[in-house]
C-alpha cells in the first residue's frame, strides 16, 4: 500500500513532469517566433480552421474565457489576429488571422518536427503517445461527473 503513494508511481506526476518538460522545450523554439505556447496553440487552431468564435477557440484549447481573453489581446497587440463582433450574433466575437498571422504559419512549419526530434521517440511511438493522451483526456472529461 505504501508503494502506491510513492511519487514515481503516480500517473498524474508523470503527466505533470512531461508537460513541463515539453513546454520548456517549446520555449526557445517559439521565442524565435515571438510566441508563448498558448499563443502558438491558438494560432494552430486558426491556421487549421480560419475565423473562429472565441467560444469555439476556447473549447478547442480547453481554456476558459478568463484565460483566453488576455492571450487573444496579446496576439491582437502583436498584429497576428483581429477580434470582431459576429454580424450574425453580436454576442459572439470572431477571431481571425491578419496577414502577419497567416505569414507566421510559414515560419512555424518546422516547429512540430523540431519538437518531435527533441523527444528522441520514433514517429510511430510519438503518434501512439499522442493518441493515448487524447484518449485519456477524453475519458476524464467527456460526460463524466466529477
Amino acid at each position: 500500500m505504501d508503494d502506491e503513494l510513492k511519487l514515481r508511481h503516480q500517473v498524474c506526476f508523470a503527466l505533470y513532469a512531461a508537460s513541463r518538460a515539453v513546454t520548456a522545450r517549446y520555449r526557445p523554439i517559439l521565442d524565435r517566433l515571438g510566441l508563448t505556447y498558448p499563443q502558438y496553440a491558438a494560432l494552430l487552431v486558426l491556421w487549421e480552421h480560419g475565423d473562429t468564435s472565441v467560444k469555439e477557440l476556447g473549447s478547442a484549447l480547453m481554456l476558459d474565457s478568463g484565460t483566453l481573453s488576455p492571450l487573444l489581446k496579446r496576439l491582437e497587440a502583436a498584429g497576428f489576429v483581429t477580434r470582431t463582433r459576429s454580424s450574425a450574433d453580436e454576442r459572439s466575437v470572431v477571431v481571425g488571422l491578419t496577414d502577419a498571422g497567416r505569414g507566421l504559419k510559414a515560419q512555424a512549419v518546422g516547429v512540430p518536427g523540431e519538437l518531435a526530434h527533441a523527444t528522441g521517440l520514433a514517429p510511430t511511438d510519438l503518434a501512439a503517445l499522442r493518441d493515448t493522451l487524447a484518449a485519456l483526456t477524453a475519458a476524464l472529461t467527456e460526460g463524466k461527473d466529477l
